[in-house]
């Protein structure tokens, strides 16, 4: 049986990983920082283990003796100039001390579960070969992703075997704190607008299977980036707008209007220190057109990126409504999910 060591495992991602794994005949060890909810992680069969990216004695007890897998999932996604300290620290550091012990350890493979992120933001669709260009600090999730890939990569120099995955926009079940806040807002009629920026969507099951793949198939030392269906955050809202039965958005809020608003958020989080809905971070990344093309995934890992988009947000609906946290008593819901 081979057996997975995971970081981010009481996360969305991390829980569709585990899932995939298990069914696949897996034995996992999920890792957690103490306090955090491990209640789904252990639900779904992972075995827990205490420990910290950023404390080396704890992952040395963490991570087993040449274990055959190291996916390292966990992420600090931070969009907000407070919070950039530790987010190098969690990032960055953190993946350099894991990334060390993997390869004291000898372990078989680590897989990084990088982002698009670390390629900055680009005029056209982005692949493997166009230049990581998140060299900005002030977009401190950009800045540290592409940083974590290098801290890697000085480990591969040393000997250690390890591929990137880069995925776009992740939708699917387990997810409460990400996409899901739009079906959050939307419920409760508090949707302030609809930015004018494009992504690309996949599907958090096709990620998780990717990543398995990258541990069986993938080159070491290279980049994969894993796509799916390219939409408009207005198409997008709209969609999950129709899947809760409510109005569906028919225009966008001004680029211009949604930057100050960050601006202006900014700069009252001063005074109160807590982190704004809306940052000069997060209004720069839901302007923009951020897409890409999974065509080396496709052919070397067997990625599947054309899950369609409206089947993505009906899994992450009927998860949240499964778990209690969406209302799912309006009519057209009803009818939808009995259908």
């Amino acid at each position: 049986m081979k057996h997975a060591f995971i970081t981010g495992g009481t996360g969305f991602l991390g829980a569709n990983l585990i899932e995939q794994l298990l069914s696949e005949g897996w034995r996992v060890t999920a890792m957690h920082r103490q306090g955090s909810d491990t209640r789904l992680a252990e639900s779904l069969g992972a075995e827990l283990v205490p420990g910290s990216l950023n404390d080396m004695d704890s992952l040395h007890r963490a991570v087993p003796e040449g274990i055959d897998a190291v996916f390292h999932v966990a992420a600090n996604t931070s969009m907000w100039r407070g919070g950039r300290e530790q987010q190098w620290r969690d990032n960055v550091e953190g993946s350099a001390n894991l990334a060390r012990v993997a390869r004291e350890k000898k372990v078989g493979r680590m897989v990084v579960t990088s982002s698009i992120s670390a390629y900055g933001y680009q005029k056209r669709p982005i692949d493997e070969q166009s230049p990581q260009l998140a060299d900005d600090p002030r977009y401190g999730y950009l800045y540290t992703k592409k940083r974590a890939e290098l801290a890697v990569r000085k480990e591969i120099e040393r000997g250690l075997d390890a591929v990137f995955l880069n995925p776009c926009a992740i939708v699917g079940k387990y997810d409460t704190s990400s996409w899901a806040q739009t079906f959050f807002l939307i419920q409760d009629d508090q949707l302030p607008g609809v930015p004018p920026g494009n992504g690309s969507f996949c599907h958090a099951a096709e990620v998780a299977k990717a990543h398995i793949a990258a541990y069986e198939k993938g080159r070491s030392g290279e980049n994969y980036i894993l796509a799916g269906i390219d939409a408009s955050f207005l198409e997008f809202f709209s969609e999950i707008a129709r899947l809760l039965g409510k109005p569906v958005p028919e225009r966008t809020t001004p680029a211009a209007v949604i930057h100050l608003v960050g601006q202006l958020s900014d700069l009252f989080s001063r005074v109160t220190g807590k982190e704004p809905r809306i940052t000069p971070e997060k209004a720069a990344l839901i302007t923009r057109r951020v897409t890409a093309n999974c065509d080396k995934a496709r052919r070397e890992l067997g990625y599947r990126g054309d899950v369609p988009l409206e089947r993505m947000l009906r899994e992450s609906r009927d998860w949240l409504i499964g778990q209690g946290l969406l209302q799912g008593n309006q009519k057209e819901v009803a009818k939808e999910i009995s259908a």
